[in-house]
């Protein structure tokens, strides 16, 4: 078994530094552009399906490159961003100017780890636990995929953000995960 995970294709809020948590943000032409590259590129190997969180800018990469995978997408609400609260739509700036310098530590109605981490493993649990012989896409958010990422194999450093339509390889080998590839932008290039 095979699990690829990538992050959606870039949006207009990504480059403008912009939290865009649960909101619905489509795709800029960057995004679409880069999931086209990444859907080429995956047209290597064999895919059976791909689980996409149902926030636009994550649903049209998934759909960019199930139509030229020619693979089932499957939507799950349990793979949306970390929801943002209060902070969502806004620039780091914009936080400091409204809340000061110590926002992070201010109750702004951003969804808790604890919350993320259990929607995760009850999507590895149901989705990902029982899935032994298919080669698995996720296309969802740089938080959640850390998470994932993190807890799939301890051993990889989630130091570096994971880049717009990065592609992060696992295999299951002797009962466990192991990345092989992590945040790779090759196809961008």
């Amino acid at each position: 078994m095979k699990l690829g995970l990538i992050r959606h294709g870039s949006t207009a809020w990504n480059r403008e530094g912009r939290a865009q948590g649960s909101s619905n943000i489509p795709l800029d032409k960057e995004g679409v552009d880069g999931a086209r590259l990444l859907a080429d590129r995956l047209c290597q190997d064999n895919w059976d399906v791909i689980y996409t969180s149902d926030l636009m800018r994550a649903k049209q990469t998934a759909e960019i490159m199930a139509e030229r995978l020619q693979i089932k997408v499957i939507f799950d609400t349990r793979l949306r961003e970390t929801g943002g609260g209060m902070i969502e739509g806004t620039t780091e700036r914009e936080r400091i100017a409204r809340w000061g310098e110590d926002w992070r530590e201010l109750d702004l109605g951003i969804e808790s780890v604890e919350s993320v981490k259990a929607r995760t493993q009850a999507f590895r649990r149901e989705r990902l636990d029982k899935a032994i012989h298919q080669n698995i896409l996720i296309v969802s958010h740089g938080a959640l995929l850390t998470m994932l990422i993190a807890e799939l194999d301890p051993q990889v450093s989630v130091e570096h953000p994971l880049k717009n339509t990065s592609f992060t390889n696992f295999s299951f080998i002797d009962n466990s995960w192991k990345c092989s590839l992590y945040n790779c932008t090759t196809h961008l290039t």
